[in-house]
């Protein structure tokens, strides 16, 4: 027969003493213990032994026989096992031997309890699974105690290791998926998918920090805050105290309770910053997350940020490749350019240099300057040339300096108008037409001559009949923009987009001499003053250039 005792509600009927007695039960850790003894005088003792311990309370259940004690197992839960070596029915070692055969999953510590001292069969108790081995006859109330509390001790240890290998393991496991690839988009996907297969939540979020936005991933896609929170931004979640983890459950956060852990890089200075956040979050209100699954997220975010570290170096790395391969693309063009742009003009100036050289006796005035003139014309196109490169090569490895300074755009715009008239004489007429409001301008005055006199000179360069060239500036209460027109050759629509690039000139330009530099660097002068250039053109109808600067760049 089976028989359950309450340690405490059997003994205490009186319901004061009762409660008093529940009150202080409850302050401390009820176990429930099952005795597995034929003698119903032995099974009284250890009650009483039980329920005088002063550290722990216990719920005992009863058994008079192996059977009924194994039923007793496979239905409840309990702490330990008292276990009578001898039972009418079986031995107390057959019963360990059903007990491992049929209940795999039956956790808890086995204490023999025999009525004589046998050594080999506390060997063979030991074997078979028995936590302790004890005799009934030296039995006094603390060495039960004592040994049912280690016992207690001891499986909650061993619950504990294999709570922690089974960690350890689930999270190998997932740190290795984690891994498994350098693409940050499939490392974010992978880490979400597993830890909401580790915590079994309703949703994974991570969220990366950059300098002006966040980017929030949930089940690997990118998506709005609002779709996720219009009420509150991660950040401040964040900024309001998740320095290492932090468990949420705002109301203005719709009732979610989120699990928040910091995605920490470690930078070249051995510090650590916050990449970003991951966060594991319910629906409901009433999931209370335990220390094991703070653990796994904390566990779980230091992989994921070793992970993303070696994308990021990865995608630093391919970078780098690339641009040493566009700076070894750009040398290779320095030196087709420089062997076939200047063969020409050197060879120009040798020939004038050795003609004044040999027949300067004979050569009039005007002959001798005209050759001179070769000389510095020629010259004054290799240093441009040269200038150019070494611009372009500035720009290429992000060495160009932005020192913006308050402009007076009239002024600088009406010298420079001036100054490219006198150069090109009387075959082309420059117009300037001036509208709005160009004052505040702040600009780098280098960088501005540049973008004009490239423009300037491609569209008089451009148009070898003559003609007008129209210089629009326009003022707005935050941006000015400048329009360059001409009525030259035109450029074909197909070749337009790659005008921008180093070396690129157009199809029809003939034997114009250029270098394919100027535009280059045009737009890069622009797009360091924060604005932008287009283009717009027809074949024999000319060129407009448009240039938009903010007044004040950031």
């Amino acid at each position: 027969m089976i028989k359950i005792v309450d340690n405490v509600k059997t003994w205490i009927k009186d319901k004061a003493v009762k409660g008093f007695y529940m009150a202080i039960a409850s302050m401390r850790d009820s176990r429930t213990l099952i005795v597995v003894d034929d003698s119903a005088a032995d099974r009284k003792i250890y009650r009483r032994f039980l329920l005088k311990d002063p550290q722990n309370s216990y719920d005992i259940l009863e058994a008079d026989s192996a059977e009924e004690g194994l039923a007793l197992c496979q239905q409840m839960q309990c702490h330990v096992v008292l276990l009578d070596f001898c039972l009418p029915d079986m031995t107390g070692l057959e019963f360990l031997d059903r007990l491992q055969e049929f209940h795999v999953n039956f956790s808890a510590p086995v204490i023999m309890l025999t009525g004589h001292g046998d050594e080999a069969i506390a060997v063979q108790a030991i074997k078979r699974g028995a936590q302790d081995y004890l005799v009934k006859q030296y039995l006094q109330p603390d060495v039960l105690q004592i040994a049912v509390r280690n016992a207690i001790k001891q499986s909650r240890l061993q619950a504990q290791l294999s709570k922690t290998k089974e960690r350890q393991r689930l999270i190998a496991t997932t740190a290795l998926r984690i891994r498994e690839s350098l693409n940050l988009e499939q490392i974010l996907h992978t880490a979400i998918s597993e830890v909401q297969q580790l915590l079994q939540c309703d949703g994974v979020l991570v969220c990366q920090f950059e300098a002006d936005k966040e980017v929030i991933k949930e089940s690997g896609k990118k998506v709005t805050k609002e779709a996720i929170n219009k009420k509150r931004k991660i950040s401040q979640i964040y900024e309001a105290g998740c320095n290492n983890c932090s468990y949420l459950k705002e109301q203005d956060f719709e009732g979610r309770s989120d699990l928040v852990v910091p995605i920490n890089i470690s930078s070249n200075n051995c510090n650590s910053k916050v990449w970003g956040l991951l966060i594991a979050h319910h629906s409901s209100n009433e999931r209370q997350w335990q220390s094991d699954e703070v653990e796994i997220l904390n566990e779980v975010a230091v992989q994921l940020a070793i992970a993303i570290q070696q994308a990021e170096l990865l995608a630093q790395t391919q970078a780098a490749l690339e641009k040493e391969k566009q700076l070894n693309t750009f040398k290779s063009h320095i030196i087709a350019t420089v062997s076939h742009e200047y063969r020409t003009p050197l060879a120009s100036i040798l020939a004038s240099a050795s003609t004044l050289k040999q027949y300067k006796d004979k050569l009039d005035k005007l002959k001798q300057e005209r050759f001179l003139e070769i000389i510095e014309d020629k010259a004054r196109h290799l240093s441009k040339l040269v200038d150019d490169m070494l611009l372009v090569n500035q720009f290429e490895m992000d060495k160009t300096k932005f020192k913006p300074i308050p402009i007076d755009l009239l002024q600088f715009f009406s010298d420079l108008m001036e100054q490219q008239q006198q150069i090109i004489g009387n075959k082309h007429e420059l117009i300037f037409r001036i509208t709005g409001n160009n004052k505040g301008f702040w600009g780098d005055r280098g960088l501005l001559r540049q973008i004009f006199v490239n423009l300037i000179s491609n569209a008089i360069k451009y148009s070898p009949d003559g003609g007008n060239i129209e210089f629009y500036l326009i003022g707005k209460s935050n941006e000015i923009i400048f329009h360059i027109r001409d009525d030259g050759i035109g450029i074909p629509t197909d070749e337009q987009e790659n005008l921008f690039q180093s070396f690129s000139r157009g199809s029809n330009v003939g034997t114009i001499p250029g270098t394919g530099l100027g535009l280059v660097i045009t737009k890069s002068c622009v797009e360091l003053h924060g604005g932008e250039i287009t283009l717009s053109s027809q074949i024999g109808k000319g060129t407009n250039v448009t240039v938009c600067l903010p007044k004040r760049p950031v």
